[in-house]
């Protein structure tokens, strides 16, 4: 009558059922080995109950009807969530709003529903403009723009539906793509240039985005804007004088607006600009150049060369601006000749005398040239074998558009006064002035008595010493058109093919010659026309605005050495060869350079040397100046053997001030 055991049928079974109490037959159902929701989530098996029975060992229990037991394993939240991927990685394009970018997703090992589903996601990285959703879903909220940011780095984390999160957040990237755009890629806005580089390339590693677009012809300009640096460009600083040597021009210009100095003071009253080549002329100052400096007849053949800066004059009707003027010195008003501006055109005036011509010749040369006004530096050469008179400006011949006649001069003993600037008026007033007054700034002005000068010379002469080049031109791509405007500050190149337009745009460089350019900053633009098949303008290229860094240099140190007095008997001075003065004379021109030398160790690299170079390079001029009261010249003077200048493209002026050796 009692019950003894329960029985349960089935393998593996990690149950035991024990009596508690035989009578009642009240017994407990436990765990014999723990239980893992997460290898079994539930349980059934058939358990039966026995009495105590009868023989021994009970062999003859009697036992219940089978009765089926079900158990579910309740979850522990003992899992947090785990992203499936440890990097998630999107690309996206910049200004667009996406509804979904990408998906993240976690998962969780734990066996119910409630924890083991991850409820929630969020985005633990501040300030970023993305958003998440419960199902993982990563948008951004506002327009993203490649100039700004071209990666964001995010990191996100998610939740189970017991809001435990995940032990390790996950790393979201999202790359910015730029919208494509067509034009110049991979160019650097600033460019360096030391002095002494040679050509440096300015593109190295350019190249043409199109999108795509189905291309036929590109046309590309390279423009290097240096109108704002010296006279238009870096051109070399040297004297006139010594420039014309260099260039081979026919020796007997005469300088009418040399650096003022002891033999020159004609222009010491003139406004000048930081180079002591540059005159500036306001309109209240004008120059008498002494007699004797240009011969009284300039023949039918002779050169007037200068620079010229003018801009437009005031007023309708503007007076005329004399930049060189040869007129009566007293008593009558005439003008014998005359370079001068009027409204914008440029005028030479040639008056025969009577005894050189007694009939109606032509006597005014009109030229109407827009750079006479444009405010920039422009190099102009009258040359005069009259009755021609031919016109270059920068390099490039101009025929006169108006050429007037008139009678000539009827001679007289008036002496002639030959100014700059201005207009002398001998006559017609009470007293005698300046009139006409030159607005703007003029250099090297020159003239040239009994000769005119070569085309070759006249572009020698105006040459810039910094341009655009193109480094080995054999290698430019086949099908590549190209041309450079005469002064090669403009290189304009032409192409079907865009990677042949990429290596000759790569190829394009700059080079300054000089060996002590004028520092400071060159413009640079860059600007492209594409034809696509069938059109004449598909894709629009936005120009590329750039500047070249030349860099200041070293300016050399000249050393002048040798003995500073000496004596001699006075027999020597007097004799037939003189007394050498400077016997043992030595010039050197140092530059530094801040190199140290190969053997320098590491440490002492601190407090490097400087080292002291000696350099090979063009003088302008040497002068030896008289101090105190100037030679006599029925006693003494300086000579110098012309044979000594001879082949050596040097000239020579004496004075008793002085002696002035100069050229190259």
């Amino acid at each position: 009558g009692e019950i003894c055991a329960f029985k349960i049928h089935g393998q593996e079974i990690p149950f035991e059922a024990v009596v508690l109490n035989k009578t009642s037959g009240e017994g407990r159902l436990r765990a014999k080995s723990s239980v893992d929701c997460e290898l079994q989530k539930e349980y059934t098996f058939i358990i039966q109950a026995y009495d105590c029975g009868s023989g021994p060992g009970g062999t003859n229990w009697k036992k219940s009807h089978k009765a089926v037991v079900h158990i579910q394993v309740k979850d522990v939240n003992e899992f947090s969530p785990a992203f499936k991927e440890r990097v998630y990685k999107a690309t996206v394009t910049e200004g667009k709003i996406y509804d979904s970018i990408l998906q993240v997703e976690a998962i969780d090992d734990d066996c119910s529903p409630q924890y083991s589903q991850i409820c929630n996601y969020e985005i633990v990285t501040t300030d970023v403009p993305f958003a998440i959703d419960r199902n993982g879903n990563i948008r951004n909220t506002e327009k993203l723009d490649y100039d700004k940011q071209h990666q964001y780095e995010i990191r996100a984390t998610a939740f189970d539906c017991g809001q435990k999160h995940a032990t390790e957040d996950v790393l979201v990237r999202v790359n910015v793509k730029p919208v494509c755009k067509p034009g110049w890629q991979d160019w650097n806005k600033r460019i360096e240039y030391r002095p002494g580089s040679g050509s440096i390339p300015l593109f190295p590693s350019i190249h043409l985005e199109t999108c795509d677009g189905p291309v036929s012809l590109i046309h590309t300009t390279i423009e290097l804007q240096t109108n704002y640096i010296g006279k238009g460009c870096d051109r070399e600083t040297y004297s006139e004088k010594s420039l014309q040597k260099l260039c081979g021009a026919s020796s007997g210009a005469i300088d009418l607006l040399p650096s003022p100095s002891a033999t020159t003071n004609w222009t010491a009253g003139l406004l000048m600009d930081n180079n002591d080549m540059i005159f500036k002329f306001d309109g209240k100052q004008g120059a008498k150049i002494p007699d004797g400096i240009v011969p009284k007849n300039l023949t039918d053949q002779f050169t007037i060369s200068l620079w010229m800066k003018h801009g437009p004059s005031p007023g309708l009707r503007a007076e005329k601006e004399t930049i060189l003027c040869n007129s009566d010195k007293t008593e009558m008003n005439r003008h014998h000749y005359a370079l001068y501006v009027h409204n914008c055109r440029l005028v030479f005036l040639l008056r025969k005398d009577f005894d050189q011509a007694d009939t109606f010749r032509p006597a005014e040369f009109h030229w109407k040239l827009d750079q006479i006004c444009d405010k920039e530096w422009h190099y102009y050469v009258v040359n005069v074998e009259f009755p021609v008179v031919t016109l270059y400006m920068d390099g490039t011949t101009y025929e006169p558009y108006l050429v007037t006649n008139d009678w000539p001069i009827h001679p007289s003993h008036i002496a002639m006064q030959l100014t700059v600037g201005a207009c002398w008026q001998g006559g017609e007033v009470t007293k005698p002035r300046f009139a006409q007054y030159f607005h703007g700034s003029l250099a090297s002005l020159t003239i040239r008595p009994g000769k005119i000068e070569s085309q070759k010379v006249i572009s020698c002469l105006q040459a810039c010493k910094e341009g655009l080049d193109i480094n080995s031109l054999e290698s430019l791509g086949q099908g590549i058109k190209y041309h450079f405007n005469p002064s090669q500050s403009v290189l304009v190149m032409e192409g079907d093919d865009i990677e042949n337009i990429n290596q000759a745009l790569r190829k394009v460089s700059y080079i300054n010659s000089r060996q002590f350019p004028i520092a400071g900053i060159r413009r640079l633009k860059v600007s492209s026309k594409v034809q696509c098949f069938g059109e004449d303008v598909c894709i629009s290229i936005p120009d590329i605005d750039a500047y070249i860094m030349v860099f200041q240099a070293n300016e050399p140190k000249i050393t002048i050495s040798g003995m500073d007095h000496f004596a001699r008997p006075a027999a020597q001075f007097e004799s037939e060869r003189g007394v050498i003065l400077l016997p043992d004379i030595r010039i050197v021109s140092t530059v530094t350079k801040m190199e140290p030398p190969v053997d320098l160790k590491e440490h002492d690299r601190g407090n490097q040397p400087v080292v002291l170079e000696e350099m090979l390079h063009n003088l302008d001029f040497c002068d030896i100046l008289v101090i105190g009261a100037e030679l006599d010249p029925e006693q003494e003077c300086l000579e110098l053997d012309y044979v000594e200048l001879q082949g050596k493209h040097l000239d020579a002026t004496n004075s008793t001030a002085g002696y002035s050796i100069y050229g190259m």
